[in-house]
């Protein structure tokens, strides 16, 4: 029978009118490197910001390198001049000023730099059986038993009486000591077993072991407390009351690490959503001269519902909108009805282990790109934003000029559940705004991971974005 090569009408149809998104290391080998080389700051980033204060710290580092200056609203600024605004120690704004005059639209990037953490609680010091722990109480959505038996760092902030801040990071260099969560050995776990899987561990169990030794003095009360807080006394100068005036968080300990015998993914905590910010902010060193004027926002507290003054339900970012346009003699109003912003935030990535929960026609997926969502929200788009086609349409253009691979997303079935973003505060503020992040599998773990393609994909989306 003679073969021939021709397609079919229908095979042809089939290539003009169907779409499926590519695996990238597939159809552009090219870029495995390119993300391999993008990533190992990034996860330098990882190793060495665990908390939103050490993000901003860092940031702050970065922009000052690269030529930023703090922003002064009596200053007159021209095209390309860099500023940013350090809102607490614990958010940041940074901007590049475009060539197009402010009225015509400004272009945001939005990414969030808390994390899912254990807090310690005001009161944390205390002795059970001989020995010391810390109490926490848990911060953003966890899963609880996923923070017992794995080691711990702590790092934050404590002000002595006299008003000297004393920066704590303990557990990250290999001499440190770790610290630690403890749970049932599977011999004794009867009835713990028969806990449903939410309380397999309970919060008021997320106890820290951080001593066992007893102060060398016979006839004392707490005494392993006691050798704790000489400890703390010797090394940093404190007592038991400057607890009170302190924030310390423990998070999982050790760098960011490759995983897999290709190195094709890194396993960190964080990466929700430091995944985002890290190539937000990278994007914005990288604008030399845009068109439109940046605005990179590393915002604080969006795992809680972006309260407090560091996050994005509050004004901190429209009043350096306003200052911004001031600035310029140009009305708020009109340009901000101009601006379009991302709001860079993760997926949860399908897991093949899991498929029941995700429906797999609109799921993101490791290693084919940036994911582009257009409404996020739970069970009926609940606290959503929800993107017009308008910003769709211009967000993909975009991104198909720069050559970027992106694909489009959901969190999870309709009815298993669901999520939000600081969307729908920059919403808020009359902005068209959508959601553009990287996909993340085994999301708000102490490790979670990602593909280092992805990170690399929204790298180049936001920079094409801020051209």
């Amino acid at each position: 029978m003679e073969t021939t090569n021709e397609k079919t009408k229908g095979q042809l149809l089939q290539e003009q009118l169907t779409w499926e998104f590519p695996s990238i290391a597939q159809a552009a080998p090219e870029r495995v490197e390119a993300a391999q080389s993008f990533c190992e700051p990034y996860k330098a980033f990882l190793s060495e910001a665990k908390t939103e204060r050490e993000c901003v710290t860092k940031a702050e580092a970065m922009l000052k390198e690269a030529g930023y200056t703090v922003f002064d609203p009596s200053k007159a600024y021209a095209p390309g001049d860099k500023v940013y605004l350090n809102n607490r120690g614990k958010s940041i704004i940074a901007s590049t000023f475009g060539t197009r005059p402010l009225n015509e639209g400004i272009r945001l990037n939005a990414a969030h730099i808390d994390a899912p953490r254990l807090d310690l609680k005001p009161t944390p010091l205390y002795e059970q059986n001989d020995i010391a722990y810390f109490k926490t109480h848990y911060y953003g959505g966890i899963r609880k038993y996923q923070w017992a038996t794995i080691p711990l760092s702590l790092h934050g902030v404590i002000y002595k009486k006299n008003g000297e801040a004393v920066t704590i990071n303990i557990g990250e260099d290999p001499s440190d000591p770790v610290f630690y969560i403890s749970d049932l050995l599977p011999h004794l776990s009867g009835r713990q077993n028969q806990r449903t899987l939410a309380e397999g561990i309970k919060g008021e169990e997320l106890n820290i072991i951080i001593g066992s030794l007893p102060y060398p003095e016979k006839d004392l009360k707490n005494p392993v407390k006691l050798m704790v807080l000489s400890i703390l006394n010797e090394k940093y100068g404190i007592t038991e009351a400057d607890f009170y005036r302190a924030e310390l968080e423990a998070v999982a300990a050790g760098p960011a690490r490759d995983v897999g015998f290709d190195r094709s993914l890194i396993a960190s905590g964080a990466h929700d959503d430091r995944v985002c910010a890290y190539p937000a902010l990278r994007a914005e060193l990288d604008s030399v001269s845009p068109t439109y004027t940046t605005v990179t926002i590393l915002t604080d507290k969006e795992e809680i519902g972006s309260v407090g003054n560091t996050g994005l339900n509050s004004d901190y970012v429209r009043h350096y909108l306003e200052y911004l346009a001031e600035n310029s003699g140009v009305p708020y109003k009109e340009m901000i009805a101009h601006a379009i912003c991302l709001s860079s935030d993760v997926s949860a990535a399908f897991d093949p282990t899991f498929p029941d929960v995700y429906e797999a026609g609109n799921s993101c997926y490791l290693g084919k790109g940036c994911v582009l969502t257009k409404y996020t929200g739970s069970r009926g788009k609940g606290g959503a934003s929800d993107a017009s086609a308008e910003t769709m349409a211009k967000v993909i253009a975009i991104m198909e000029d720069a050559g970027v691979y992106w694909q489009a997303g959901e969190l999870g079935k309709v009815d298993e559940g669901g999520g939000g973003t600081v969307a729908q505060y920059v919403a808020g503020l009359n902005i068209d705004v959508v959601d553009l992040g990287v996909p993340v599998m085994s999301m708000h773990a102490p490790m979670e991971i990602i593909s280092k393609l992805d990170v690399y994909e929204a790298y180049q989306a936001f920079l094409a974005f801020y051209k």
